[in-house]
């Protein structure tokens, strides 16, 4: 089991959600974050005075997924999230060891 930890523009959330959906991977907890990488934010006027907007708004989106479906999935988030901009973001994965659905006790795969 894996877990895909995706972090994307705002605007994006919807394109890779149906772009998830078409590989049958429906599960995800999404999260409004603010950080910033190489961009290291950039600067504003605000009623005529300038500031700088240290972190930008992002979207943090967590999929927990069978291992054979990991690179499916980070294919859909690539393609559906990438605008050729700096600031699109970046995916990590790392391995679950264990998964326990809580209703019924099912563990590992059969929990997911």
């Amino acid at each position: 089991m894996k877990m895909i930890t995706a972090i994307i523009k705002p605007f994006k959330l919807d394109d890779v959600r149906e772009a998830l959906h078409e590989i049958d991977v429906f599960g995800m907890t999404v999260t409004e974050v603010k950080g910033f990488g190489r961009q290291k934010g950039h600067t504003e006027m605000y009623r005529g005075a300038e500031y700088v907007v240290e972190f930008l708004p992002k979207v943090k989106i967590e999929i927990a997924i069978a291992a054979d479906k990991e690179e499916m999935a980070i294919e859909a988030i690539l393609k559906a999230a990438q605008t050729g901009k700096i600031g699109d973001g970046k995916i990590f994965v790392t391995t679950i060891e264990k998964a326990i659905r809580i209703r019924t006790g099912e563990m590992d795969d059969d929990a997911l």
